[in-house]
């Protein structure tokens, strides 16, 4: 028996990269797995045919509210309460203190901060109807340490961190417990088009010298939606090969 099997998860930028690994594992240990995305419509469609019946791909712009309302309705309807949610779903625009727009300030928010706030709130009460659940905000080492080239964005993953203990605390009553991840470097899309010198130095900064998988984050997502972390939230994991510890 798989180790989620019976769980139904919802997976924020599902469609590539992390997400989609996330998404597949979930679905490889038994969970039923909703994947949205709001560009990657075509690789969202792609990744939730090639893993069946298990999953469906839906369009969602997570800084909307009525788009989380019916993507929850929708995952209710096909597969039950929803008892797994992974925010997953962010973006980056670097820029110094100086340099960033307000536009791009609000748009980082919106998608890295907001999005995980109107996940949660849509989610609390599918939840309860599961009798219980797993929310996994996906954070970055930039919520750990000064990220001097991307303001907004280190800010945004600040503020997830600080959200999450909030949350873990105020809905831990209720069997909802709420998790975060940091995340380092792993080999997902930006990471293969970075030039050889960039990756070099990278790989240079992490203790463990060398650049993450993919699935070496979504098994800690797997931990965390099972039961096997029935005793755990408000938790910080750092899953960046000792970067920050340094």
């Amino acid at each position: 028996m798989g180790r989620v099997t019976g769980k139904v998860a919802i997976v924020t930028g599902g469609s590539r990269g992390l997400g989609a690994a996330m998404a597949r594992d979930l679905a490889a240990e038994g969970a039923h797995v909703v994947l949205t995305a709001g560009r990657s419509v075509e690789a969202g469609e792609k990744l939730a045919a090639e893993i069946g019946g298990m999953a469906c791909f839906m369009q969602q712009d997570v800084g909307k509210a009525g788009d989380w309302a019916r993507v929850v309705a929708e995952t209710e309807r096909r597969f039950g309460p929803v008892s797994v949610l992974v925010n997953n779903a962010g973006i980056v625009i670097p820029a110094t203190t100086l340099t960033q727009t307000e536009a791009q300030y609000r748009e980082i928010f919106e998608v890295n901060q907001l999005g995980p706030f109107l996940g949660m709130q849509a989610v609390i009460p599918s939840m309860r109807r599961a009798g219980g659940g797993s929310i996994i905000n996906i954070a970055s080492i930039a919520g750990l340490r000064a990220s001097v080239s991307s303001i907004a964005y280190g800010g945004s993953k600040y503020a997830l961190r600080g959200m999450t203990k909030t949350a873990a605390v105020e809905f831990a009553p209720e069997g909802i417990r709420v998790n975060v991840i940091f995340p380092g470097f792993y080999e997902t899309e930006m990471m293969l088009n970075a030039s050889p010198e960039r990756r070099e130095q990278l790989i240079g900064s992490v203790p463990m010298g060398r650049i993450g998988a993919p699935e070496e984050l979504s098994s800690i997502v797997v931990f965390l939606a099972s039961d096997e972390s029935r005793y755990t939230t408000g938790a910080e994991i750092a899953a960046d090969g000792g970067l920050t510890s340094k």
